[in-house]
């Protein structure tokens, strides 16, 4: 048996500037299109079955979106959200279906290191990027393994 975990870190959005808050930040025109492109390419490859977790904030809302599937906002997976917090909010590893992770730097970097190497490292996922993680029972103990990392300008 095989656990994925899909980490989605939000599209290209604008600087927090002109009375925006973190929070308020939309995409940019470059950021929908690597939502679009990305979206394009999990929904060929996700099965149907995935829950969709949000990070609450506009940018990652607007990323999720475009995969035209049901999200779920996640306040646990704000800005600032610890591996910890991730986690648990993803029921990882007992979740019995694929979960998606539309969320921020530093969270899904920090994950996807302490996952694949069991530290917590400063990691970096790009902008629009995936991380797709998957645990599988192996005959001699279980395994993690990164099943892709691919941008968003890959696909």
């Amino acid at each position: 048996m095989s656990v994925d975990l899909v980490l989605w870190r939000h599209a290209d959005a604008r600087d927090a500037r002109d009375g925006l808050s973190d929070a308020d930040r939309p995409l940019t025109p470059k950021g929908e299109r690597q939502a679009a492109r990305m979206a394009h390419w999990l929904n060929r490859h996700l099965p149907d079955t995935t829950r969709v977790l949000v990070s609450p904030t506009l940018r990652t809302r607007q990323t999720a979106l475009a995969l035209d599937r049901k999200i779920r906002l996640c306040e646990a997976l704000g800005p600032g959200a610890g591996v910890e917090s991730l986690l648990a909010t993803a029921r990882w590893p007992d979740s019995r279906e694929p979960v998606l992770v539309v969320g921020h730097q530093d969270t899904l970097g920090l994950t996807a290191a302490y996952l694949l190497s069991g530290k917590v490292q400063a990691w970096t996922v790009r902008k629009g990027a995936v991380w797709w993680i998957r645990q599988r029972d192996r005959h001699d103990g279980i395994e993690v393994l990164l099943h892709a990392a691919i941008s968003a300008e890959q696909v």
